[in-house]
């Protein structure tokens, strides 16, 4: 059995428990068009296979890939040797339907990854994940907390976010040292706020928080001007913190 390898942030999952609430989460039919992200060793590939019949899944790891092709051979499984970070996901989307992707994702890369399936998210009809829990918390989190930034504003800017339950580190092989979380991203069908120039709202939004405890007037300096912050009705004396998602997209089509 192939040990774990640093270098694709391995580590795998093993609680026959929560295997089997992450599955529960999911409920995986017949006919879904589904998509693992590392199925690893095939903790979560096994039963979804079970009750899906079918499955798509993504791993990068040729060794680990070799291993589960020879085990679900026959059994429905389409295993694809690429990189998520790179991967045309609307090649697996079926004609007019979408895709359900899942996965304990990589937390090396979990945040890259994130914004390259928020670019596909046309084909995509919600995602569910287990991550490192600092990290949904900043997904989840509400203007004016702590954890509250540029990837909650563009995440919660696309999909809904449901936090769902925390996974200690002895689910693993080998323990990460932090606490890790599922949650749900449901991509809106209807964006509630939609931005004029998406490309110019995802600048503002990074530009603004580059430097968090500078002021919004500061650190949008040269991309929003005194009169386009009087027109989206902004303060540019506050920091980036405690704007909404509807104020940064007001604030990005001034």
């Amino acid at each position: 059995m192939q040990p774990a390898r640093k270098r694709f942030g391995q580590n795998f999952l093993h609680s026959p428990g929560v295997i089997a609430r992450i599955v529960a989460s999911l409920a995986p039919r017949p006919g879904q068009a589904l998509v693992e992200i590392g199925p690893g060793r095939g903790a979560l590939t096994e039963p979804v296979l079970a009750l899906a019949g079918a499955l798509h899944a993504i791993e990068l790891d040729r060794d680990l890939a070799a291993e589960l092709q020879t085990r679900f051979a026959g059994r429905g499984l389409d295993l694809l040797g690429a990189d998520a970070l790179r991967f045309d996901f609307a090649s697996l989307a079926p004609p007019g339907g979408r895709l359900r992707v899942f996965g304990n994702l990589p937390y090396n890369i979990s945040t890259p990854l994130l914004f390259h399936l928020l670019d596909q998210r046309a084909v995509i009809g919600d995602m569910l994940f287990m991550l490192q829990r600092e990290v949904v918390d900043r997904m989840a989190a509400a203007p004016g907390d702590p954890d509250y930034g540029r990837l909650s504003v563009m995440i919660q800017y696309a999909c809904e976010v449901e936090a769902l339950f925390i996974v200690p580190p002895g689910a693993f092989w080998p323990a990460p040292k932090v606490q890790s979380r599922i949650v749900l991203l449901t991509p809106y069908r209807t964006l509630p706020y939609p931005a004029a120039d998406e490309r110019r709202f995802a600048e503002v939004v990074q530009r603004a928080f580059a430097q968090r405890r500078k002021t919004l007037r500061n650190s949008l300096s040269g991309v929003v001007t005194e009169a386009q912050f009087a027109a989206a009705g902004i303060e540019p004396g506050l920091r980036p913190e405690v704007l909404s998602v509807a104020q940064f997209v007001r604030l990005a089509d001034a």
